[in-house]
């Protein structure tokens, strides 16, 4: 690499010059085999049970080079997994040994097991590269500062922390690929888009592509297969995790290893818990984004995106509450700090050009929508997730993703599967979810799943939840991004940040 020229200038002009096709494949050393110079050099932050859960994939991509992990947990067994062994099991693939950690309880992670992975993995697979050992941090922001040769961040944190560390990594011109969702404020996320388009950086939302079948499903709503449309009912089985209604009293001690303060980060300050960590983080209003964050973006987004129904105009939801005995009267227990068991969030999209007004109806936690009276004739059971897109003519059922859409008729005619227009399309786009993030990296076009195409299934998610704590209907005027009918909802769009924290 001459003087005149970076290695991280050189990777991201590549594909855009050329340089890829004309060094011959017998010199870059075989098929598949990338020059270790032209690697993505990336870090991995966050080293979770979904982070592991998705490593293999980036192991075995040739273009990609891990160099660096990144969690405030050192060590420990004391994650959550969905299967029994699943994650244990899964690295014991990775590593190539069936006996790692044999007669340990419990479901392994943190950045010292992530950096074990890295390194061995590579150690086997690519010893002919001279591979330098992967780095460990606790502090993505120490990370960043350290690693001068980045290209790239994978973002695999609990939620509240997405938004800070893209943005830390995009203001210092590292490529960002994500775990949904983007934020889980609306205002964070809009700060992140903001940032996204000042760097011009290559970002890629990973739940991108997932929900493609639900994409075909919007395109033959478009032409008009159930008349206009007026409702789309979108259910899930989620939460799959412990669902707590009140902050907890007691006072455990901070795991050996753990640094406490670091996972907070932006966060308000409180005491630790293990009922706030692994996998559970999802359920707070702090540190998660519920059950629509969870799975709404992979189904929704792609339906949001090819109706080009924008940001909802308002929002409105109902949620379960629990009661507690107080000097023996029974009270409703107030709750601003948790998610509901179960809870129905209606979203309102006003008319875009000659496509009327849409209700979009979300449902967790084992509700599910009522079914119109022609639906029912057919004794239809729904499935614990689905979609459903009701018009004036009729109505598409389908499995949660778009799989197996079938459209029913008002005049009662026999249930008939939708036509299915695109498979092959829709086969590549998930085929290739990842691989078109790693071409813009490299100079090419942007990806689909840019964080720029977020943008209005982000601020969808974020208001459901404004509309949860508000515990009213509340209109949106997304130009001055405020709630105008209910002005103390406006505190549920932003966050209060710890010092040092803010963005």
């Amino acid at each position: 690499m001459s003087s005149g020229i970076d290695r991280r200038t050189f990777v991201g002009s590549a594909v855009a010059s050329g340089a890829f096709t004309i060094v011959p494949r017998h010199v870059l050393g075989g098929a598949g085999h990338v020059a270790p110079s032209s690697k993505i050099r990336l870090a991995h932050i966050g080293m979770g049970t979904q982070g592991f859960s998705e490593l293999g994939g980036l192991l075995s991509e040739p273009e990609i080079q891990i160099v660096a992990v990144c969690d405030p947990n050192t060590d420990s067994n004391d994650y959550v997994a969905w299967g029994r062994h699943s994650i244990r099991n899964r690295i014991r693939t990775y590593l190539g040994d069936p006996s790692w950690r044999e007669g340990v309880s419990g479901c392994p992670g943190g950045r010292e097991v992530g950096r074990y992975v890295v390194d061995t993995y590579y150690a086997k697979q690519r010893s002919s590269e001279k591979f330098k050992a992967c780095n460990a941090y606790a502090d993505f922001r120490e990370l960043l500062d350290t690693e001068k040769d980045l290209d790239a961040v994978k973002v695999m944190t609990p939620d509240h922390l997405h938004a800070a560390v893209a943005i830390a990594a995009m203001k210092q011109g590292k490529h960002v690929l994500m775990h949904k969702p983007i934020a889980n404020r609306l205002a964070e996320g809009r700060r992140v888009l903001q940032v996204a388009r000042e760097s011009q950086v290559a970002t890629h939302l990973l739940a991108y592509g997932s929900g493609a079948g639900n994409a075909e499903i919007a395109w033959h709503v478009r032409q008009g297969a159930i008349g206009t449309l007026r409702e789309i009912h979108n259910w899930t089985n989620r939460p799959v995790w412990p669902q707590y209604a009140q902050i907890p009293r007691d006072r455990p001690p901070i795991p050996e290893g753990f640094d406490w303060d670091l996972w907070q980060g932006p966060a308000v300050d409180r005491p630790y818990h293990p009922h706030y960590t692994h996998t559970v983080f999802r359920g707070w209003y702090d540190f998660g984004g519920g059950s629509m964050a969870d799975m709404g973006i992979y189904s929704l987004w792609p339906v949001v995106e090819e109706l080009e129904l924008g940001v909802p105009v308002s929002a409105e939801a109902w949620g379960t509450h629990t009661c507690a005995i107080v000097d023996f009267v029974s009270r409703p227990v107030r709750n601003d700090a948790a998610y509901p068991a179960a809870c129905t969030i209606r979203l309102s999209f006003a008319p875009q050009g000659e496509r009327t007004g849409v209700d979009l109806f979300w449902y967790d936690g084992g509700m599910k929508p009522r079914l119109p009276d022609y639906l029912e004739a057919h004794h239809v059971e729904l499935a614990r997730e689905g979609i459903l897109f009701v018009g004036d003519d009729g109505a598409i059922l389908a499995g949660f993703r778009g799989d197996n859409p079938l459209r029913f008729r008002t005049s009662g005619q026999p249930a008939e599967p939708l036509e299915d227009r695109a498979a092959d399309a829709r086969r590549a786009v998930v085929g290739r979810r990842g691989g078109a993030w790693i071409q813009a990296v490299k100079g090419g076009e942007s990806s689909p799943g840019s964080f720029l195409n977020a943008g209005p299934i982000t601020d969808a998610v974020n208001l459901g939840t404004v509309a949860l704590r508000a515990g009213k209907r509340v209109v949106f005027d997304s130009q001055a991004m405020k709630i105008t009918n209910a002005p103390e909802a406006n505190r549920f769009l932003v966050r209060e940040y710890r010092p040092g924290w803010e963005m």
